[in-house]
């Protein structure tokens, strides 16, 4: 049997508020790295792009790097927390201020799969010597 191991991918920085970002990540936390592709195709959210981008890395990270079967792949993790918060002010009537602050978020993926099977190389066929 196969063993199972597990890959990680962050995307930080997202600029887009956690909470409108983990709407998204709720549709496809705990299914196939294909399914939840599809999934993130069809959704009309612009939260859905930097999502679909973090699942992807994850699995070129699981096919390119540590030999994983990307048929095999699931997603096990899928969190969004908040990032650094750019504070800002709009200006307002009668010389004030109004603060506000422009929110970011970190995408952590983490897909689980197993190995690739390991090609088993043929040894080449040695001609039989001739003797004089």
């Amino acid at each position: 049997m196969a063993q199972q191991y597990t890959v990680r991918a962050y995307a930080k920085g997202v600029d887009q508020t956690p909470r409108k970002v983990s709407l998204v990540a709720s549709l496809v936390r705990g299914r196939t790295v294909a399914d939840a592709l599809v999934i993130l195709e069809h959704v009309p959210k612009r939260a859905a792009l930097p999502v679909k981008k973090a699942i992807e890395s994850a699995k070129a990270n699981a096919t390119n790097n540590h030999n994983l079967d990307g048929k095999t792949l699931e997603i096990t993790t899928l969190s969004v927390t908040a990032g650094p918060r750019l504070k800002r002010f709009k200006p307002a009537s009668r010389g004030r201020a109004l603060p506000f602050q422009k929110k970011s978020s970190h995408i952590l993926v983490e897909v689980s799969g197993a190995e690739k099977p390991k090609k088993v190389a043929a040894k080449p066929a040695t001609p039989a010597k001739e003797s004089k």
